[in-house]
């Protein structure tokens, strides 16, 4: 019966505050103990476990999330109100807890159903892409996408779709300053993902970010399937249209000759991603993915985890599993440029949880960030990238990217992600072609509402119908069925040609 299961849960013995698993009314006993609720608290939120002096510690999953700021007794609601950040050591034991691998030996690693290019590159989609070096480029390069009708299409039946990929971004900015290279970097390394068969760049001309300093910095070789048109080259609108049409029609029957065979699971390059958090997302739908993590790790392949901002206080538990004192020490790099950049710009890393995140019950992003990094499961870290940086390192890695999910993502489709899992307890709804994206929620209840958006629930784990274990096999196994063709829920809803959102850096001039 329902008022037999538990109706909180404490992730660790060192913890001083437990988890509502439901909404829990004033004068509730919560505990064997005979622990009585105070006052209301949502589901999902904290709920003091022993009394708690002003300036004192506040540990959930064994750690540290922030410091009660007044004296909070036991049974009462801890969040925003009497919780905050502060500074604390943390011990980053380089390597301390690196372990050798285990891979699966080649002829007994799992395959998939990829799409392997004539240089040897394993694709899991196979798109085309209209892609614009600045925002005064982006309409032209809809307007070409767009006329690729369905109907025309049907003629390609191997070709999923025609992108166009525009951003906010191109010009009056600092040429070869750290935004001007970022930019140039996500597009290059767009032009060059495997899951792209053929991509037209559309510039305008008069941009900072020209076509030829693009195509020659990032050393991008033109072709057949590699193509450009400069807008101010024509005579304007309608036959830049004309042209980029042209273009793409000559490329559909080349990239149309492609089919799916057999190869390693070693070729997967799986972006992590949580977004539109709550409580549960670091207790189902994190740890799950981990293990599935784990598993693709065993089995040769790459994971990225990424978003700096979101391990921010976690970070320790990374570096402790780092291969060497030169990653561990990268990692470290990154955190600090982010306190300096934040101080810089007057703001706090802590605010980066959003008003859905604190409504869903996370309070700090040290506790954000200590649910966040269990997606990347329990093996060593290999390497950490710099944003849009190309992966070339197997088992798990970290790219360096901001917190925004868009922005995040993108990144790590540059680098060579060439599938994405997202988490997400609030039901962030969202794609990001070329590559597809399952998403994992962490809740039954949010997935009973949004269940055309969400591919799995990870809220079996708190309903006691699975174990974490038993999620990750299951995400494993979609994983291997998606990237062998199967569509996701937001490819089959048309998402993602609103979601290339490069990282914006330095001044708009």
């Amino acid at each position: 019966m329902k008022d037999q299961q538990p109706v909180i849960v404490r992730l660790n013995a060192q913890d001083n505050v437990a988890v509502a698993l439901r909404g829990l009314a004033p004068r509730a006993v919560i505990s064997k103990e005979g622990l009585v609720c105070r006052e209301e608290i949502h589901a999902g939120h904290k709920v003091a476990m022993s009394e708690i002096k002003a300036k004192e510690p506040i540990r959930k999953y064994g750690q540290i999330i922030g410091f009660a700021n007044k004296t909070i007794r036991p049974g009462e609601w801890v969040h925003n109100h009497n919780l905050a950040m502060g500074d604390f050591a943390r011990d980053y034991a380089i390597g301390k807890e690196a372990r050798p691998i285990h891979v699966v030996p080649r002829e007994d690693r799992p395959t998939f159903h990829g799409i392997i290019r004539e240089d040897g590159r394993i694709a899991t989609r196979n798109y085309m892409g209209v892609l614009c070096t600045v925002n005064c480029s982006a309409s032209v390069s809809r307007f070409i996408a767009d006329a690729i009708r369905s109907d025309f299409l049907a003629e390609f039946p191997n070709v999923d779709g025609v992108v166009s990929l525009g951003h906010g971004s191109g010009c009056s900015m600092v040429l070869d300053g750290e935004g001007f290279q970022l930019l140039q970097r996500t597009l290059a390394g767009y032009a060059r993902h495997p899951n792209f068969a053929g991509l037209l760049l559309v510039g305008l001309g008069c941009e900072v970010n020209q076509l030829d300093c693009l195509i020659k910095n990032m050393n991008l070789k033109t072709g057949p399937l590699l193509q450009s048109i400069e807008i101010q080259g024509t005579s304007g609108t309608r036959e830049a249209v004309h042209l980029g049409i042209e273009a793409i029609r000559e490329m559909l029957p080349m990239a149309n000759r492609v089919k799916r065979e057999p190869v390693s699971v070693s070729h997967i390059v799986l972006g992590l991603e949580c977004g539109g958090s709550d409580a549960y997302s670091g207790i189902t739908a994190n740890p799950a993915l981990g293990a599935a993590v784990d598993l693709l790790v065993g089995g040769g392949g790459t994971a990225i985890l990424s978003e700096t901002p979101e391990i921010y206080g976690a970070e320790h538990l990374l570096t402790r599993r780092a291969v060497s004192g030169e990653v561990g020490e990268r990692l470290i790099g990154r955190i600090r440029w982010w306190e300096e950049y934040t101080s810089k710009l007057g703001a706090e890393i802590d605010n980066n949880p959003t008003p859905g995140n604190k409504a869903g019950g996370l309070t700090t992003i040290l506790e954000k960030s200590l649910g966040a990094v269990a997606k990347g499961g329990t093996t060593s870290l290999a390497e950490v990238y710099k944003y849009a940086e190309e992966v070339s390192t197997k088992g798990l890695v970290f790219m360096d990217t901001p917190g925004y999910d868009v922005a995040s993502i993108t990144g790590m489709v540059a680098g060579g992600a060439n599938l994405i899992c997202f988490t997400t307890g609030r039901g962030t709804v969202c794609g990001f072609k070329p590559v597809p994206t399952i998403k994992l929620a962490s809740n039954t209840e949010m997935y009973g509402r949004l269940g055309e958006d969400m591919d799995m629930n990870c809220g079996l784990i708190l309903d006691g119908k699975a174990t974490v274990q038993e999620m990750g096999e299951a995400i494993f196994n979609l994983v291997i069925e998606t990237a062998s063709g199967k569509k996701t829920k937001s490819e089959r809803l048309g998402f993602g040609d609103n979601e290339f959102v490069p990282w914006q850096m330095g001044p708009v001039l």
